[in-house]
């Protein structure tokens, strides 16, 4: 933890200097606060002043009932006051006619950079998870009861949005075109890469959609050598909720779906991804692979004042079934393959099995889709609240570049941000006003953050920093992290890491595209030594190796894999028949290697 306060310290100099600011008081507070309140400092409490910071942006001034546990002096806090004073008159605590942007940046960067880093909650704040996403599924019962008296309208904006994409998807599900594949992570019935093609549940529901012997075997011929038990529905495996590391202060919570479900959720996601890509209406409204469109309108926004960025709080576990339901309704031979591919239940630590209200949590393969359709149609349904009269496509095409979602990333014009807001929690959802901005020049969405058209995006440190050579994860981490640093002009805090890094591993100066961990540098690259054959320039360094975990497959199943393959290329891996799944362990060897 001393090096992470060294590394503080670092910062906070160099962004003074940047600023002509003194941080002396500044580093002797951080370092009295973190002697007492520990880490939870630096990646609890710094996080909610910045917080409170972008909400005084947003307001225009600095509000007293903000910047909680932190002392003022007049009308702004007196922490990181050289750095506030840039932004914000001190006297009254208005924001400042022509605020300087490096300052904001500053104190941005200095406070939310290690809000970030992946640690272990207390069971406490682990618990509150558990209890928040039980407390979702209460909430959910309770709108759904709603829901009925909404439903026409919102079916009416879906048709207008969605007919010709689940036309197609419908076709292709009677048609039995739908290609399924398995997924990267682990499933409820602990299954890894390749052995997920032995599997040997299948569901009830899903043999009236989706046949197991047209779906599991390569050939008709192998059905018998394949034995697969059809679970009825009181016998479905439940998803598993487990809690994932996401900050010290609240832990992610995901669920793991059974093989079976998984793997026909990745054909139907799969055939969405198609649908939306070759629309360019439902392309600029929608994105799931690409985030940079989002990023362009944040930026927009915060240059123009037009747009907003909105955020929703525990987004996915919001989406009701019957939202979703609602929407296929017309579509009765997707609204099958949806419906016998969602999890009914879930294993919650402490709760045991629950009947589950939403559509699906963090996990199935649908949800993030699902739910960026149903929240651009509630928002369409906000706008015509406005309009007060009943949508056309006219009026969608004429929204194009002014609307869209990434997730639960909205962007919508100013003027419907109220109706849009309100038309989201009538349907259930809650917009998190910490992080939607929509009066002031910042805006944030996708992992970019502006403030009147300046890129004031921070680096965040990722892991508790390495001690010994075996931290591989968190040398690889801090080598990213000191790159970022460079690239973001903050020169004297990355040659901080430098010596750190330095210290555990050969660390050289290397292009950005070399295989080696080394340090990107400006100032040009000089060789250690040249191959013998080819002459190529040489340094020593570190290289990374990924051990992928051993399961093989073999016979007829070897044979699945291979006519599930996407593309005409053949498999990257030529050892994927014997390896395959996430990582099991990472290490790192020293090399001789090309430095770009």
């Amino acid at each position: 933890m001393k090096s992470l306060m060294l590394f503080c310290k670092e910062l906070l100099i160099e962004l003074g200097s940047w600023c002509g600011t003194s941080t002396d008081l500044d580093i002797k507070h951080i370092e009295a606060r973190f002697e007492h309140e520990g880490f939870s400092f630096l990646a609890i409490t710094l996080p909610s002043f910045a917080s409170d910071f972008q909400k005084s942006l947003d307001r225009g001034f600095v509000d007293h009932d903000l910047f909680n546990g932190f002392h003022f002096t007049s009308g702004l806090p007196r922490f990181l006051g050289g750095f506030l004073d840039l932004v914000f008159d001190r006297t009254s605590g208005r924001l400042l006619d022509e605020p300087n942007v490096t300052a904001i940046f500053a104190i941005r960067q200095i406070t939310m950079a290690f809000g970030k880093v992946k640690l272990e909650c207390s069971d406490e704040r682990n618990q509150a998870a558990v209890d928040s996403y039980i407390k979702c599924e209460q909430d959910l019962r309770v709108s759904d009861k709603r829901f009925p008296d909404l439903i026409e309208d919102f079916q009416r904006i879906g048709r207008l949005l969605w007919t010709d994409l689940f036309t197609e998807i419908d076709r292709k599900v009677y048609y039995g075109e739908l290609v399924p594949k398995h997924g990267p992570g682990t499933t409820a019935d602990k299954l890894l890469g390749n052995q997920k093609f032995y599997q040997t549940e299948w569901t009830s529901r899903l043999e009236d959609v989706f046949p197991w012997d047209e779906h599991l075997v390569a050939n008709w011929r192998y059905i018998s050598a394949n034995p697969v038990k059809v679970l009825e529905p009181g016998e479905e495996r439940p998803v598993q909720v487990i809690l994932v590391p996401k900050t010290l202060k609240t832990p992610r919570v995901i669920a793991r779906e059974p093989t079976c479900m998984q793997y026909m959720q990745q054909g139907i996601f799969e055939a969405i991804q198609e649908g939306i890509a070759g629309s360019d209406t439902l392309t600029s409204l929608i994105g799931s692979t690409d985030q940079t469109p989002n990023q362009r309108l944040a930026r927009e926004g915060s240059l123009t004042g037009a747009l907003a960025t909105l955020d929703l709080s525990e987004a996915s576990d919001r989406v009701s079934n019957q939202h979703v339901r609602a929407l296929l309704a017309n579509h009765p031979h997707l609204l099958g393959a949806v419906d016998a591919c969602r999890s009914r239940k879930a294993d919650v630590p402490g709760y045991g099995v629950q009947r589950l209200t939403k559509f699906a949590s963090m996990g199935s393969a649908l949800c993030f889709p699902m739910e960026a359709i149903v929240f651009m149609t509630v928002i369409f349904y906000g706008i015509e609240q406005l309009l007060n009269r009943p949508l056309t496509k006219k009026d969608i095409k004429a929204h194009l570049g002014k609307v869209r979602t990434y997730g639960d990333d909205i962007i919508v014009p100013v003027g419907y941000v109220s109706s849009v807001v309100s038309a989201l929690e009538t349907f259930g959802f809650r917009v998190n006003a910490g992080k939607s901005y929509w009066t002031g020049k910042f805006r944030e969405s996708c992992g970019k953050d502006y403030y009147d058209g300046h890129d004031i995006t921070v680096t965040r440190v990722r892991s508790l920093f390495p001690a010994r050579r075996k931290d591989v994860q968190e040398i690889v981490s801090t080598v990213s992290l000191r790159n970022q640093l460079y690239k973001a002009g903050l020169r004297r805090t990355a040659e901080y890491l430098d010596s750190m890094i330095g210290k555990l591993i050969p660390f050289p100066v290397v292009e950005e595209t070399s295989p080696l961990l080394g340090r990107w540098n400006d100032e040009g690259i000089t060789p250690e030594r040249f191959h013998p054959h080819s002459h190529n320039p040489l340094v020593k360094g570190m290289v990374v190796k990924v051990e992928l975990p051993r399961n093989e497959v073999d016979d007829h199943y070897a044979l699945l894999k291979w006519f599930l393959k996407r593309g005409e290329l053949p498999f990257a891996d030529r050892n994927h028949l014997e390896r395959s799944g996430r990582p099991s362990s990472v290490s790192i060897m020293t090399r001789w290697g090309l430095p770009f």
